[in-house]
């Protein structure tokens, strides 16, 4: 009874505020007369008809392609540079001022450059999105690597645990929790630029869409696209939080005991 009262409570939690929202858009729309904010029933309407066609595989499917590459990219990259920079004192003294540099340039800013070398294909859009989410998996695995446990540390070497044994027992468990905050932090921006980099010289994806939506005036398809992204980020949101509860369940676990809590 506990378990389901719980279960209960932490659905209202999830939906109370996005339930809200939508009731307080669908009550200022039916309020407004504008053309640029039509009621919430005509925007309901065109995401019907809009994306439940062939916009699915011509637009969606492609985005999401793309959002899932440039994020996997991300992650691995980061978290290979994280841990080795994170493991040598000297390497990460050498190249943090140019990691500094380059973390400083806006990732939509390397559009136009890296659509001179790579074209306006998805090669463009993935770089753009690894460019710009590489950096919190990055930061966040170097601070989750220095931060491991001297004692762990002794006791591996005194037990001899090396190379990859180590990087598998000791660096990378202990590092997961910052290397998830990084992660989680990685996933909306990795959504964010792939809007963006749809919208510059694309011919298809969901930034694309809505660009065009807004170009020929056909306002609820463009806000119906919105509600899309929306909608997308809201999804990748609780998969990622039942990937974090998968991976971090020991973590949680222990933070829970350590509070005296079941």
């Amino acid at each position: 009874m506990k378990t389901l009262k719980n279960g209960v409570k932490g659905l209202l939690y999830i939906l109370g505020l996005p339930v809200g929202l939508l009731a307080l858009a669908w009550w200022m729309a039916a309020r407004s007369d504008s053309f640029y904010y039509p009621t919430l029933d005509e925007v309901l309407t065109a995401f019907g008809d809009t994306w439940f066609s062939a916009r699915i595989v011509d637009d969606v499917l492609p985005s999401l392609a793309r959002l899932a590459v440039g994020y996997l990219g991300a992650v691995l990259i980061g978290v290979s540079l994280g841990v080795l920079l994170g493991s040598h004192r000297r390497s990460r003294a050498l190249l943090e001022p140019v990691l500094e540099f380059f973390r400083a340039i806006p990732p939509p800013v390397l559009i136009p450059v890296l659509m001179l070398f790579s074209g306006i294909g998805d090669t463009m859009k993935v770089a753009v999105i690894i460019a710009g989410s590489v950096w919190p998996v990055l930061l966040n695995t170097i601070e989750g690597v220095r931060a491991i446990d001297d004692v762990l540390v002794d006791t591996a070497r005194c037990y001899r645990i090396t190379g990859a044994a180590r990087l598998r027992r000791l660096v990378l468990p202990a590092a997961s929790p910052q290397i998830v905050v990084g992660m989680r932090q990685a996933l909306s921006i990795s959504l964010i630029l792939m809007v963006i980099s749809e919208m510059f010289a694309s011919s298809n994806g969901v930034g694309f869409a809505i660009v065009q939506f807004q170009r020929s005036f056909a306002i609820p398809e463009m806000w119906s696209g919105i509600l899309l992204l929306g909608l997308l980020g809201f999804a990748l949101s609780l998969l990622f939080r039942l990937f974090e509860s998968r991976v971090l369940g020991w973590y949680h676990g222990l933070r829970r005991s350590q509070r005296g809590e079941r």
